[in-house]
């Protein structure tokens, strides 16, 4: 599976911030690794929703880990662009598999997509081949309004 093209559903987890000086490098441009970092807020805003973050998760006896990435850097984040990441669920039956689009609002443009590959381990570290049915169960449940976006 490849990035995906499509724009994010309106029900889309939704974070914005400000690139900090410290993200960048020489050039006032955005190291590519710290875009992961900005998925990562992002997915964990989407996982919270659903109440699959951290915590949740090991109350359950579960664990989830990166499987994957990738990411199609569009137009580089700059010192000081605001910036709003969008993440969304593309599949959820055997992996989570997470897409992310970054947009520059500074500059009304696309920054970067990408996704990631989330696989869950029991509280052992045991690799399992489908996401549990609980996980499954809450990601299926409409979030509450508070946690829509």
């Amino acid at each position: 599976m490849s990035v995906p093209r499509q724009r994010p559903p309106a029900d889309a987890a939704t974070v914005e911030g400000e690139v900090p000086f410290h993200d960048v490098d020489p050039l006032h441009i955005v190291w590519h690794g710290h875009y992961y970092k900005y998925f990562e807020i992002a997915r964990t805003k989407l996982l919270r929703r659903h109440r699959i973050d951290g915590t949740d998760l090991l109350d359950l006896g579960f664990r989830l880990v990166v499987t994957h990435g990738e990411c199609r850097h569009v137009a580089a984040l700059t010192y000081g662009d605001r910036y709003r990441v969008k993440a969304w669920f593309l599949d959820t039956e055997h992996r989570l598999h997470v897409a992310y689009e970054v947009w520059n609002v500074s500059k009304d443009q696309r920054a970067a997509r990408a996704r990631t590959e989330l696989a869950f381990t029991d509280a052992e570290g045991n690799l399992l081949f489908e996401t549990p049915k609980a996980v499954r169960q809450r990601i299926h449940e409409t979030p509450a309004a508070s946690e829509a976006t």
